[in-house]
């Protein structure tokens, strides 16, 4: 009898470890690159292989609201379609802005909402923005030029 009952449970722990394989998915790394002009977004899988990519450009014909909230919207929207044709189900996400400032745009605080809404696990945000770190000296020395 006890050989029968451990036949029995060894099958059980097999459809655990089926289970627990389905239920991971797969994680991509979601690159958003926010402007005061654009949002464009390109989702790649963990290697670096590029999936899916949207801008804004590709959502609205008007240029003024290509950087808009609501247009960055529409395109996290779109990569997440993409996303889940391909089996994703969560996200590492880099933001890169080239404002002029530390913030980024007004676009990647809305894409980022827009795909936790769409179900998809953000794993982490990590800001790639570059930001001078004392830069060239200046001409005509500490006192300015004199006329």
């Amino acid at each position: 009898m006890q050989q029968a009952q451990q036949i029995s449970v060894e099958p059980d722990i097999e459809k655990e470890k089926t289970k627990k394989k389905e239920k991971e998915g797969k994680i991509g790394i979601l690159n958003i690159y926010t402007t005061f002009n654009n949002t464009v977004i390109n989702l790649t899988d963990l290697a670096g292989k590029s999936i899916a990519k949207f801008s804004g450009g590709q959502s609205t014909t008007q240029d003024r609201l290509k950087a808009n909230p609501t247009i960055a919207m529409f395109v996290a929207q779109r990569v997440a379609e993409e996303a889940r044709d391909i089996g994703i189900t969560g996200f590492y996400v880099r933001i890169r802005a080239k404002t002029g400032q530390t913030n980024p745009g007004p676009g990647a605080h809305s894409a980022i909402k827009a795909l936790t809404r769409a179900g998809f696990k953000i794993l982490s945000i990590m800001d790639n923005t570059k930001i001078p770190r004392g830069g060239p000296k200046k001409p005509y020395g500490r006192r300015g030029r004199r006329v």
